[in-house]
């Protein structure tokens, strides 16, 4: 059954761009939109476009510190590196009009939860945006603004009293995180490669919250090599039972594409078909829980060819009520359109033929288990919070 979307959408969102040798390349965006477009998505009926704007100074205080904005205009305009704030390092380089980029992506993501606070539309996206390491005073990770944050904040400077926000990116979402630690308002739930192995370090199970929102901050950090089957048991294992708990007003969620297999900067181990799963789970508990709210977000993802563009197609038509045919073929015009922009030999199909199932976790725990260890791990830390018991 189709569902109305609004795509928050500008063309300079792709002028976010740490320039060419940088992993967070805004090709992803470009070919997302253009298959996309080829495969009828924008088609669907309910969907739209609604523009995006830059967000004001005074929207960006809401998270950040006002001397790391002027930092940021500083150096979009000077190019010189201001180490205090983090920019001008080689995660975050300096590049002309940085602000003027960062904040028109942060502006679309308040754009997209707008739409959804004001009933405009059920599902809104801001695809260019997911920008979830950027700190209240300095860039962090590819990240110069929250955007997730922001569209959050916005929610709750509007009136809400609940919002839920799971991150699906490879990396943990830690200034999510950090920005409402201690707001009992806003559960935050990430599923990430451990710690151990991967950026930013954080998202330990025992990050759970601040005095007062003890259980509202969840962390599910997954070993490496984790594939589809383990990873969906995770996150049955733990999201669905606390979003049912909490009754959020609004879902917002991260779809960072990088937790698949050819990603170059992780090792966890998903599939296309994984994830257009996860998708599928995440559109589902925005109906079952949150009134249908629901605003996504992209994130990361640095396999800008075969995997990002499909991923976040599969995500777009899922929103809208769609949903992509997994064994379609890829486009003639987006392939030509590919090789044309990167040179690179553009992906066939629309999924990488996969049937992603798993055992519930409820089954049956193996204490051997490393992924097991992980989500028995995360419930002991929040569950007893939420009134859950963690052993059923």
């Amino acid at each position: 059954m189709a569902c109305s979307l609004h795509i928050a959408w500008d063309d300079g969102l792709t002028s976010y761009n740490f320039g060419p040798e940088h992993p967070l390349n805004p090709v992803r965006v470009e070919l997302t939109m253009a298959l996309s477009r080829e495969l009828g998505v924008f088609d669907a009926p309910g969907l739209s476009f609604v523009p995006a704007e830059p967000a004001s100074d005074e929207m960006l205080k809401l998270i950040h510190d006002p001397s790391y904005i002027e930092a940021v205009k500083r150096a979009g305009r000077t190019l010189e590196p201001d180490e205090a704030f983090s920019l001008g390092t080689p995660d975050n380089p300096v590049f002309p009009d940085m602000h003027d980029a960062a904040s028109l992506v942060a502006g679309a993501s308040v754009a997209a939860a707008r739409a959804v606070w004001q009933g405009e539309t059920e599902h809104a996206a801001n695809i260019a945006g997911g920008l979830h390491h950027a700190m209240p005073g300095n860039a962090w990770g590819f990240c110069v603004y929250n955007d997730a944050s922001l569209a959050i904040a916005w929610l709750l400077e509007q009136g809400a009293k609940r919002v839920a926000y799971v991150d699906v990116d490879v990396h943990h979402g830690d200034g999510v995180q950090a920005m409402f630690y201690d707001d009992p308002r806003v559960m935050t739930i990430s599923l990430h490669e451990s710690p151990l192995t991967l950026f930013p370090g954080t998202g330990r199970p025992s990050e759970s919250g601040g005095p007062g929102a003890e259980g509202y901050s969840v962390n599910v950090a997954l070993p490496a090599g984790t594939d589809d089957a383990r990873w969906l048991r995770a996150f049955d294992a733990v999201v669905p039972p606390l979003l049912r708990e909490f009754q959020p007003e609004v879902l917002v969620t991260q779809h960072g594409a990088d937790a698949h297999a050819l990603d170059p900067l992780a090792n966890l181990m998903l599939s296309l078909d994984g994830q257009r799963r996860i998708y599928r789970e995440l559109h589902e508990l925005a109906k079952t829980t949150a009134g249908g709210r629901w605003v996504v977000l992209g994130g990361g993802g640095y396999e800008l060819v075969q995997v990002v563009p499909r991923a976040w197609t599969h995500l777009l038509a899922e929103a809208a009520g769609t949903r992509a045919d997994p064994d379609a073929a890829t486009p003639e015009e987006w392939r030509r359109f590919v090789r044309e922009r990167t040179g690179d030999v553009p992906p066939l199909y629309m999924t990488d033929g996969r049937t992603p199932e798993f055992t519930p976790f409820e089954a049956g725990f193996d204490p051997a288990d490393p992924v097991d260890q992980a989500i028995q791990a995360t419930r002991r830390a929040v569950f007893p919070s939420q009134g859950i018991d963690p052993t059923l």
